[in-house]
């Protein structure tokens, strides 16, 4: 592949919903420019960017990758991401590499979800977009429909670049808006043709929007227009290229993947419309002179760049994609990460072509690449040189909120399943592993139910290891709400030396509730000698790690050794231990026990047509509701207070009652009494696994 110079090159992200038709929107474009003979399809798992396993497995993309397409003397780097809400991590990191964006659209399904989703996130990072909308062969797609829903959404900056010529219910060619020209397909040739009559009404309607934006650019061309003026198409084209970069306009166009109609005009339109990196702004901190250091893709300044997506793949090794920053890149240069301290040497540089790497002499600012068998590096790392020290601020990637307990089906299986975690962890940011210690469990958290199951299939298919994910346990807490008093004396003969120790203790609620125990000794007269109360102390420290409750953690319990008695031989640390735990659990089941649940702040963000169906939801997993925000986009804020246990299920539940518009976030806010009910269940659950295994695991 060729060396391109930054304002070659063209960074663009396909988002949309998932189905809508971006992975073969990649087919019919790696197919125009010659990078394969024949088109791939999903249903047959040939594609160029769904190689993985699971994807070609499901049919439908998994993780973001990267076609590079060589078109008219530019590069086209698209990368195509995932629709389902799964993965939107992959979307995320996507969309910090990209600088511009394709919003698909399915034309017989119309905006979808994923559709709206897809528009806020280039509101939020301020990418240029062009909105284009798939399967036009089919009967009942409508491309006008869809420039309505559009501009009736996001109001009059939606702008047909192209309208279709449709002939007995067949997509037949379009009109270029632009150019007032019919266009007609005849096998893969374009050929010119009348406008119909039927669509002469709708492009000037058109053709005045476009004129009113070029107009808007600047006083002279206004003064132009109300002259009655005409532009020339260099002109409307210049002014368009600028309105399109600021975002005050966005392109609409159309066309037919499967028939590879309309994707020329798409990729001339990514380069005559969409901003090259060196139109757009980067900025990191010089780490040295602790100043703002302005990359802005210029080739001219020290070499930088930073890590975007990590992939490990048993089959093709680990795989660093970066986007150069600054300065050119070559091979064999030195390179130092930032953020980990280390001081690498390159080698080969690489582009990835969906998983088939190419390699390059060298990568200019604002281009996308990959670098091979990086050890240290992870996604988001700062690479830079070491003289001139750039770190690059990390981009914001969507927190994990989806849980699921994890056990090996094999036990030796541990080490082997904990390695191949973390190396799908440094590919995937929105999986995280926790270990429970407290619960003594293994927890796997995702973005969503379908998000787990994969993980689950990878650690099968690609590191041959096998995990069963069961409902986590909550992660309750015992304490007492009274006091007791309660002696124990343990005393055993068995020839020779017995045991013996005998204590006195009373129990009550601690000063601090969040402590796990206060222990404390009153014991006068030397009834019990100083040397058995740190093994008095030991026995209500083993205590508190499984209640005798339901066996789930104590906390805020004061134990106070105020008397007992003790055997001049018999007598020993082990005896006053073992006395110590047995008061413990009389004294805490005497001293009215409870069980403490976690209780979550939790914060719902759902269009206004929906909070009714959401608080009638919450009242019915115990939330308590403490209030709603409206934010702009006609969204509102649902605040509430839920337990822990009512959020298990939560995620797919959400996007059944949305249709996949709603969003949540919890975090921990403090524990609280169970209600008498569910304590008795947990008590009675606790119960019956004793029973049923004679052990407590």
């Amino acid at each position: 592949m060729k060396v391109y110079t930054t304002d070659k090159i063209r960074n663009v992200v396909l988002l949309g919903h998932g189905g809508s038709g971006k992975t073969s929107l990649v087919e019919a474009m790696g197919y125009l420019s010659g990078i394969t003979s024949r088109m791939g399809k999903v249903t047959d798992g040939n594609t160029i960017s769904d190689y993985s396993k699971e994807e070609q497995k499901r049919q439908f993309s998994i993780s973001a990758s990267v076609v590079p397409i060589e078109w008219e003397g530019y590069k086209i780097n698209v990368i195509d991401t995932p629709g389902y809400f799964d993965f939107v991590g992959e979307v995320e990191e996507a969309i910090s590499a990209a600088g511009a964006a394709i919003i698909v659209v399915n034309g017989k399904a119309g905006i979808e979800v994923g559709t709206i989703k897809a528009w806020e996130l280039c509101e939020k990072y301020k990418l240029p977009r062009i909105i284009y909308v798939t399967n036009m062969d089919v009967d009942n797609a409508s491309f006008r429909q869809v420039v309505e829903d559009m501009t009736q959404l996001y109001g009059k900056k939606m702008a047909p670049f192209h309208l279709t010529i449709r002939e007995d219910e067949k997509f037949v060619g379009y009109i270029n808006v632009i150019t007032e020209t019919g266009n007609r397909w005849q096998g893969k040739e374009v050929v010119t043709c009348d406008i119909p009559e039927y669509s002469k009404a709708n492009l000037q309607i058109c053709r005045d929007t476009l004129m009113e934006a070029v107009a808007e650019t600047s006083e002279e061309m206004m003064e132009r227009y109300f002259g009655g003026e005409t532009f020339s198409e260099a002109e409307i084209r210049a002014a368009l290229r600028t309105n399109v970069c600021d975002g005050s306009i966005v392109p609409m166009t159309m066309g037919s993947n499967v028939l590879c109609q309309g994707i020329y005009t798409l990729m001339d339109d990514i380069i005559k419309y969409l901003p090259s990196p060196e139109n757009r702004k980067v900025a990191g901190i010089n780490m040295k002179t602790n100043e703002i250091y302005n990359c802005d893709y210029d080739f001219a300044k020290a070499k930088s760049a930073y890590i975007w997506k990590t992939i490990v793949d048993p089959f093709i090794g680990k795989y660093s994609l970066i986007k150069v920053n600054s300065g050119v890149l070559k091979t064999d240069d030195l390179i130092y990460n930032v953020d980990r301290d280390i001081e690498e040497k390159i080698g080969k540089l690489y582009v990835l072509q969906g998983n088939k790497p190419i390699e390059v002499p060298e990568l200019h600012a604002g281009d996308i690449g990959a670098l091979a068998k990086l050890t240290a590096a992870r996604t988001g790392n700062s690479l830079s040189t070491k003289a001139t020290t750039i770190k690059f601020g990390k981009f914001e990637i969507s927190t994990p909120y989806t849980y699921m307990r994890y056990k090996p089906k094999n036990k030796a299986d541990v080490d082997k399943i904990s390695q191949a975690l973390q190396k799908i962890t440094h590919e995937d940011q929105t999986i995280k592993v926790v270990n429970d210690s407290d619960n003594r469990q293994l927890l796997l958290y995702g973005m969503g139910d379908q998000h787990l199951d994969i993980i689950v299939s990878r650690l099968l298919n690609e590191y041959k290891v096998e995990v069963e994910l069961t409902q986590p346990k909550i992660a309750y807490k015992e304490t007492i709400k009274k006091t007791s008093d309660v002696e124990y004396k343990y005393k055993k003969q068995s020839g020779g030396h017995g045991q013996y120790g005998h204590v006195k203790m009373r129990f009550s609620p601690a000063s601090d509730p969040e402590v796990a125990y206060e222990f404390e000794q009153e014991v006068v007269g030397g009834a019990v000698p100083k040397n058995f109360f740190p093994a008095v102390e030991k026995g209500i420290q083993d205590s508190v790690v499984k209640g005798p409750l339901a066996a789930y953690p104590v906390v805020g319990v004061k134990a106070v050794l105020y008397d007992g008695s003790y055997h001049a031989v018999d007598s020993s640390e082990m005896a006053f231990k073992t006395a110590s735990v047995q008061a413990f659990k009389k004294g805490f089941m005497e001293a009215h026990p409870v069980l403490l649940e976690p209780i979550m702040s939790l914060k719902v963000t759902v269009p206004d047509s929906y909070t009714g169906d959401i608080m009638g939801d919450l009242n019915k997993r115990r939330g308590r509701v403490l209030g709603m925000n409206p934010i702009p986009g006609g969204k509102q804020i649902i605040e509430a207070d839920i337990p822990m246990s009512g959020l298990f299920g939560y995620c797919t539940d959400l996007r059944s009652m949305t249709g996949g518009r709603g969003d949540y976030s919890y975090e921990f806010a403090r524990y609280e009494q169970t209600p008498s009910d569910v304590q008795e269940k947990e008590v009675a659950a606790r119960a019956a696994k004793v029973a049923e295994n004679n052990v407590e695991d």
